[in-house]
């Protein structure tokens, strides 16, 4: 089943929360982690996009930003 449409945030504010496939660990260990902080530190800078938070758990992580343009584009550089 496809997932709703993202409503528009008057603020530019989101929470996003990525998750493994059928609730499997998207981290099997500390380099995982490491690896996956990169990524979204990179797309941070390139991305433009303010991020106010984030926790990584084993199976999916929380994200507290706030978009510059498109926040689907900088989900897509970051997504595990």
């Amino acid at each position: 089943m496809a997932r709703q449409a993202r409503v528009k945030s008057s603020t530019g504010i989101y929470h996003i929360m990525l998750r493994g496939i059928d609730g499997r660990n998207l981290f099997l260990d500390n380099e995982d982690r490491r690896v996956f902080i990169e990524k979204l530190l990179s797309a941070k800078t390139n991305g433009g996009f303010k991020l106010y938070g984030y926790c990584l758990m084993d199976n999916h992580v929380h994200l507290l930003m706030k978009e510059s343009e498109d926040i689907g584009t900088s989900i897509k550089g970051i997504n595990p």
